[in-house]
Order: C-alpha cells, then structure tokens, then sequence
C-alpha cells in the first residue's frame, strides 16, 4: 500500500509549496496528460495516465512509495477524492485544494454562485440535468463529452436560456463564450468547459444581500402544500381542490432533476407546487385563459414553467420524456397516451367509479401497478360547524414496476 496520497487540485496556478513538496517525495503520479507534462513531476517517478479512477485507486493502493494524484479544480467538489476514499482502497488521502472550475466560471462572468444549483451532466445523467435547468434560473453544469453545450442547448428546446461557456478554464487556451441555448448546437466545444446556465423571471425572494443557504431560499415560499383556492388566480376546475391536489403530489413525488407533465393545468395550482419541490413542469391546457393563469400563478411563486397551448393527446407528441404526469383533464384517452410514453408515475382523478375502472384497466394492460381510492372531504363553517362544501372523487395512480420509483 502507498504510504501517503496527496490529491493535488490544479487550477491553471502555479503548484503551491505544498503541491510542490508532495510532487518532489513522489514515486508514482497519477493525472491526465496535462498534468503528467508539469515539470515539477519527477522524472524518476512512475506515472499513471487517469481515466478510470477505481482503476488507478486499485494501482496506487499497491504501490510501495508515495503517491500523488493531480485533478483540476478543487477535487474534493464532485471529483476524484470521494472514490480516493473508498473503504476497500484503504488509502489515507490528504488534499491540496484549488479554486473549483464552477468558481472559475463564475468569476470569469462577473457572478455570484451562491444561488447556483451545480449539477454533472454526462450521458446517464445528461437529461435530469437539463430538467435542472428548466427549472432554474441559474446553474452550472459540469460536462463531459458527449453531454456538452450543444445536447443542453437540443435538449432544452422550447425553453429560452442564455449559455455562459467557460472552455479549459486555467490554461492558455482558455475562452469564454456567451451564446443563447438555441445557438449552442451550432459549434463544436473543447472539453473540459463548464456551462452557467442563466434565464426566465426572477424568482420570488431574490435581493442584492442574497440568502442564507447556497442553491436558493426556501424562506420566501409560503409553508405547506396544497395550499387553499384563496392562494391562486382561480377559478378551480374539477380535480383542483386542495385534498386531492395534496393526495396526487404525494403519488407523484415530484423531485428535483424530474420533468413533470400537468395535463389540464387550469388554475396552475399544481404546476406550481410541484415546481416548488425543484421539478420541472410542463403545463399543458386546451384552453389559452389557463395557460395564462398557470404561468401568472408560476412566476407568482418564482417557479419556472413551460406553457404548452394545445389539445391533449395530440400536443404531447413533441414534448420531451417526462418522469411523472398528472392528468387533470381529457379522460382515459389522454391517460393511454401518457402511458405509451412510460414515465414512472401516473396520477389521475375520476367522477365515477365506472371512469375509475376504464382508466384502471387501461393502465394494468400498460404493465402498471394500479392503485384506486374514493376520496370524499368536507369543509366546515368553523363559527356554526356546518358543512360548506362537500366534494368526492376518485383517486387513481399507476406506477411503472421497471422504472427507478
């Protein structure tokens, strides 16, 4: 086993004392090419070109000497120190950091980052992030090849954002690009680059003093979910009250990276409370008085949202794949049509049981775990504790038994 690890974080700077005193000790360097060519690398030691870094942890935990390992930016932020640190390595690991590429990017853009979701985009994970920045305003994005610029900007189709494209960052070829996401497919980009990813309103809370806590403020949002009629731009249609809304975010669970279909979006009450958990929302009505009242009811509670104008099953065929889908409109026909497309949860409601029982049966034929409640509230006069109103419906939800919960 190596008798001491140093991660060494590269930013473009020259090697601190203590970067350069592990590097003189070392007997083997592991790093990518440009690392491997600094000349304060010793000639003498074994060097280990880094792709795989279980691979090179495996390497180094057999090595009999002093081990270095160089990463750019701060590797202990989304780099190579949490693999370094496995148990089954048993390595001991000390870290010599440097400024992250997210905060090279930011500062190259004259930005705080405080407010900043950061996210990794590569080919497994390239879609959650794009649905990270549709529902944000501002974010960095790690790439890799493959899941750069250009597939953020494809992939964000229909969604107006402006791209901040910061190419090797701390070396002599580094750039700065400022384009909008419809542009960024028109150009090749040399990787590593981080992309900030800034658009839509401002959201609700936003000051020049910023917040308390990095990503956003969860301070200024109102408390609770399904919160009642009076907090939204009605009027409510079939399927909105305050119980059942509260019922079908609890199936769905709508979460942050997740793309969510509203179907029927009538008064955006539940556009914008699933935004509020960090999802993104497409919000689909027929009708262009709820489209409106959806976005004013989003941008009142700082939640970003895509309006689709169009007449469900037909509209939905360009969208993008979702992850989960309330249907608030347009029956067991609509709920086919999501179904055929396979997102992992599906919530609906019905006025009778025989409709519940259609969309049942339509959904357990789509290979979905179907489960059905009648739901009934009551709303009291609490100065005579008379009944108000009272309202009943049926709950369906169908869950994809082969897609990640």
């Amino acid at each position: 086993m190596a008798d001491r690890v140093t991660v060494i974080g590269w930013d473009g700077s020259p090697p601190t004392a203590a970067a350069r005193s592990a590097l003189a000790a070392a007997t083997l360097v592991a790093g990518a090419a440009h690392h491997l060519a600094l000349p304060e690398v010793p000639e003498r030691a074994e060097r280990i070109r880094l792709g795989s870094v279980a691979l090179a942890a495996r390497r180094i935990a057999g090595h009999r000497g002093t081990a270095v390992v160089l990463a750019d930016g701060d590797p202990g932020f989304f780099g190579v120190v949490r693999t370094l640190r496995a148990p089954e390595y048993g390595l001991e690991v000390e870290v010599v950091p440097a400024v992250s590429a997210v905060a090279q990017a930011f500062a190259r853009a004259g930005m705080p980052w405080d407010d900043a979701q950061v996210v990794v985009a590569h080919r497994r994970t390239l879609r959650r992030a794009v649905n990270v920045c549709r529902a944000r305003t501002k974010v960095a994005v790690l790439t890799s090849p493959g899941a750069g610029p250009a597939e953020l900007g494809l992939l964000l189709e229909g969604v107006h954002r402006t791209f901040v494209i910061c190419e090797e960052l701390g070396t002599d070829r580094e750039q700065v690009t400022v384009v909008t996401s419809e542009k960024a497919a028109d150009h090749t980009w040399r990787d590593p680059n981080v992309v900030i990813v800034i658009g839509g309103p401002v959201t609700v809370g936003a000051s020049e003093n910023g917040g308390w806590l990095a990503g956003g403020d969860p301070d200024v949002l109102p408390r609770g979910w399904a919160l009642p009629a009076a907090e939204y731009a009605g009027p409510f249609g079939e399927g909105e009250s305050e119980q059942l809304r509260a019922a079908q975010l609890a199936r769905l669970g709508p979460r942050t990276g997740d793309l969510v279909w509203d179907i029927g979006c009538g008064s955006g009450a539940f556009t914008a409370e699933a935004g509020r958990f960090g999802a993104a929302v497409i919000a689909v009505d027929r009708d262009s008085e709820a489209c409106a009242r959806t976005l004013a009811t989003a941008r009142r509670f700082g939640v970003q949202t895509q309006i689709v104008h169009g007449t469900a099953p037909h509209v939905l065929e360009d969208l993008p794949e979702p992850d989960v889908v309330r249907v608030g409109g347009g029956g067991a026909a609509v709920v086919s049509a999501v179904a055929d497309r396979r997102p992992a949860r599906i919530v609906t409601h019905a006025a009778t049981r025989d409709a519940a029982e259609l969309v049942g049966r339509d959904l357990t034929e789509h290979g979905y775990d179907v489960e059905c409640a009648l739901l009934q509230s009551v709303e009291l006069d609490t100065r005579a504790w008379t009944e108000k109103e009272r309202t009943v419906g049926f709950l369906l939800s169908g869950t994809l038994p082969d897609r990640n919960p």
